[in-house]
């Protein structure tokens, strides 16, 4: 490992003035567009690429990824506090962050966040240190094989995700399964179930999903039940940094789990297609398989925030592996990265290892430093963004309706989302008081399409006996144990007098 040049690079970002002052500036940018439900990374990145237009190669790359890197960490504050995911990959966020913060806990849960969120992209950027000179065989030991069935393996996280109730969260996660195929058939390019509705083409919006099956219902449940978010008899010193720093301990207290997600949550980032939203959803499915306590999960459980988020950070740091080193970008975020490099004169591909080791070690210094930043201007507020949990609902409901609707037209520039909207919100109140998982649905439609793109290619290249290939058939006895590991689990759990499972 070149220590010379990683030391070099450090003194690039934090010895220049001016490459401080532009990730000084990238932060707060980037803070915004995740706190503003529907807009996130990619419309940051878009909107950003005119103002480094004419740049210098290296201040413009650092700004534009000091930006899209801490968008995930500002996206938590509306899933805690209203229920509302600031971007698609922060509805994991939801589960247990949003129920905490109905008890009062909104404090600690933003503290858990804002640290799972440093610490997640500081060992995503070491990681990635870490992980270079290996790079060429772990990303090429990825075929279309593997790739299906780890989509798989993803799946069966849903059973993680059901609760006390396998069939509910089965049944939902199909559900969720069958409606990713609704799209033009990658393979044909007919049309499936889109009855011939231009804006189905590309699918159902990923993010009018969520902000239906999460945002409404927990709105409607509010205007329901009055009062405010967090109920009046919850402990207000939480909502001080007394919650705060409790929230920040409980990321060390529980460092075993920070540092397996955070390294789980870049090794995803780091293969091409999978993106940061099943990175987070798979690293919540692990933290409830791994937990002794598997039953509060869904109820308000600390580790449900800490899980996702250090996965959402971590994956930046691993996405920007094949998108550097190889033009592949590792994530849709990524892939206008990509562009946004080669505008700046920066060439992506192999002969980044030999000539351009400088400027990549540079980039790894600006993930570093931008997500601290991010976590030290965030912590300066957070315990008054917790007081808006104590807002009566008659004001916020409106507030977070609006924000909700904005979300979904901004998906896609679809007025039809509205509609789409509606019909999600209504299934998630059903799904919410009848006490189904929601998860298990969110899962199914967003590994649906991975799990088709990769078996279509990979009966292409070998037929069935892609199943036969070493790493295809570790991953198949991965699935299996989990499985087997999972319903041990549940029984010895459902065994204890009193205890019931269940993750909404």
């Amino acid at each position: 490992m070149d220590i010379s040049g990683i030391i070099g690079a450090f003194f690039t970002v934090v010895g220049s003035p001016y490459h401080m002052m532009l990730i000084l500036i990238a932060v707060p940018v980037g803070l915004f567009f995740g706190s503003v439900p529907g807009l996130g990374g990619k419309l940051g990145i878009v909107m950003c690429i005119p103002f480094v237009f004419g740049m210098d190669a290296i201040p413009g790359a650092i700004f534009l990824l000091a930006m899209h890197s801490v968008v995930h960490t500002s996206g938590s504050i509306p899933s805690i506090l209203f229920g509302v995911p600031g971007t698609g990959a922060d509805a994991a966020t939801i589960v247990d962050g949003f129920p905490m913060t109905q008890k009062g806990e909104a404090g600690r849960a933003m503290g858990a966040s804002l640290g799972a969120s440093g610490v997640g992209g500081i060992i995503g950027a070491l990681f990635l240190l870490a992980i270079i000179p290996l790079l060429r065989p772990v990303i090429l030991a990825f075929s279309p094989a593997e790739f299906f069935m780890l989509a798989i393996f993803g799946i069966t996280f849903i059973a993680m995700l059901s609760g006390d109730s396998l069939i509910k969260g089965l049944l939902t996660g199909f559900f969720g399964l069958m409606l990713s195929f609704i799209e033009l058939d990658p393979n044909t390019g007919a049309q499936r179930y889109t009855f011939d509705m231009l804006f189905l083409w590309d699918g159902i919006n990923i993010i009018t999903v969520i902000l239906g099956l999460f945002a409404i219902p927990e709105m409607m449940a509010l205007g329901v039940a009055g009062g405010s978010i967090a109920s009046a008899g919850s402990k207000p010193a939480k909502m001080g940094y007394a919650g705060v720093i409790q929230g920040l301990l409980d990321v060390f207290r529980h460092w075993g789990l920070t540092i397996r997600t955070s390294i789980i949550g870049a090794f995803i980032g780091m293969v091409p297609g999978l993106g940061g939203d099943a990175a987070s959803w798979l690293c919540y499915g692990h933290a409830i398989q791994c937990s002794k306590t598997p039953e509060l999960f869904g109820k308000g459980c600390v580790e449900g925030v800490i899980a996702p988020e250090t996965a959402n950070n971590s994956k930046e740091g691993g996405s920007l592996l094949p998108t550097l080193f190889f033009a592949v970008p590792g994530s849709s975020g990524m892939a206008l990265m990509l562009g946004a490099f080669i505008m700046l004169g920066i060439q992506p591909g192999p002969a980044m290892a030999i000539t351009g080791m400088h400027l990549v070690y540079t980039l790894i210094w600006a993930l570093v430093i931008a997500n601290v930043l991010a976590v030290v201007m965030i912590l300066a507020v957070v315990p008054l963004l917790g007081y808006l949990s104590y807002v009566r609902g008659n004001l916020l409901i409106p507030f977070v309706l609006i924000l909700t609707f904005l979300g979904s037209y901004m998906g896609s520039k679809a007025w039809e989302n509205i509609i789409l909207l509606f019909m999600f919100g209504m299934l998630g109140y059903f799904l919410k008081k009848f006490r189904w998982p929601r998860p298990p649905f969110v899962i199914g439609l967003i590994l649906g399409p991975i799990a088709e793109d990769s078996y279509h290619k990979a009966m292409s290249l070998w037929g069935p006996s892609f199943l036969l290939r070493p790493g295809t058939m570790f991953m198949i006895v991965l699935i299996v144990a989990s499985i087997v590991y999972y319903i041990w689990r549940t029984r010895k759990q459902l065994s204890k007098p009193g205890v019931t499972f269940h993750v909404d």
